[in-house]
């Protein structure tokens, strides 16, 4: 396939394009620095320069385009949310999905699907009732971002595009993401869940996200909201004493979330929420999981790793 790809430079876009390329497909990198994308990507890839506002000669690339993975957006969890930020974590997913359907809408030749990225805080703080694509939205900042993220990606169905909402959670890996960040205090023997404890963590390894995004590229039958998560959501409590028991470090000193509150703010209050999550799409389309349950998960990631990995890993 001939897939265009926004958002090939971040921790899942990196891997996704490698997997891309090696799986034979042909692949276009859309990044705000092509320059930076070309150093950090295969001598394979294409990059082009491209900014959502205005249209551009970038939108020449999507003539006979396969497909378009849409994972633009500026990272949601590295900064506290002021009005600034939110704006700009807010306006790099929907102003860049709406351009990107503008340019799709624009060609007589449309790409056959448009794989786009969307988050679980679709469904907002919730109890522990499980959560499939069918449930409703919830209420917050995440929650409305996400539905009109989706909802200027659902537009591209208007031309007979078929559109996959991939609605992520944690994604773990080694080099990135939320995993390495929970993993420092755990290196100081200060590990310990976020209180309550009793919050759901749905998540996922990476390597199954980037499977889940080529399912979906793969199947006509896929349509909508697709969960991006792994089978067996947890709690925080027992996400942090396995994590502690993968990497042999005691899982015994929790983090207030009052004190991540005034900490973080907003965003701190998120990290004491979160939603019971299941696959049920994929369950019943037949995706398997390479990484069903968190433990085999986390000692793929932690122990089932390369020497230089490892040594890297124990050094902090």
């Amino acid at each position: 396939m001939r897939i265009i790809v926004t958002g090939g430079t971040g921790f899942i876009g990196r891997a996704l394009v490698n997997e891309l390329l090696d799986n034979g497909h042909s692949v276009t990198v859309l990044s705000r620095n092509a320059t930076s994308a070309k150093a950090l990507l295969p001598s394979s890839a294409t990059c082009i320069n491209w900014d959502p506002r205005p249209a551009g000669t970038w939108t020449k690339v999507f003539h006979d385009a396969d497909a378009v993975i849409n994972l633009a957006g500026a990272p949601i969890a590295d900064k506290r949310w002021s009005k600034a930020r939110k704006r700009l974590i807010w306006d790099s997913r929907v102003s860049a999905t709406q351009a990107v359907v503008e340019a799709l809408r624009s060609h007589a030749t449309k790409p056959c699907v448009l794989v786009n990225a969307s988050g679980i805080g679709y469904y907002g703080a919730t109890d522990d009732r499980l959560l499939d694509e069918g449930a409703a939205r919830g209420t917050g900042f995440l929650a409305d971002l996400c539905l009109e993220w989706e909802a200027e990606a659902m537009r591209a169905a208007e031309f007979g595009t078929r559109v996959v909402i991939v609605r992520t959670g944690m994604v773990l890996e080694a080099d990135g993401g939320a995993l390495p960040k929970m993993l420092l205090p755990f290196r100081l023997f200060a590990g310990g869940p976020i209180m309550p404890g009793t919050q759901w963590v749905s998540w996922i390894h990476r390597r199954d996200h980037i499977g889940l995004i080529q399912w979906a590229l793969a199947n006509n039958g896929v349509s909508g909201p697709l969960n991006s998560v792994a089978p067996e959501p947890v709690t925080m409590k027992t996400f942090c004493e396995v994590l502690g028991r993968v990497i042999h470090r005691p899982s015994w000193l929790p983090v207030p979330g009052m004190a991540l509150s005034i900490l973080l703010g907003e965003l701190g209050s998120l990290m004491t929420t979160g939603q019971r999550v299941i696959p049920a799409k994929a369950i019943a389309g037949g995706y398997t999981f390479k990484h069903p349950a968190l433990e085999p998960a986390l000692q793929a990631i932690l122990i089932g790793t390369s020497d230089v990995q490892r040594a890297a890993w124990a050094s902090g």
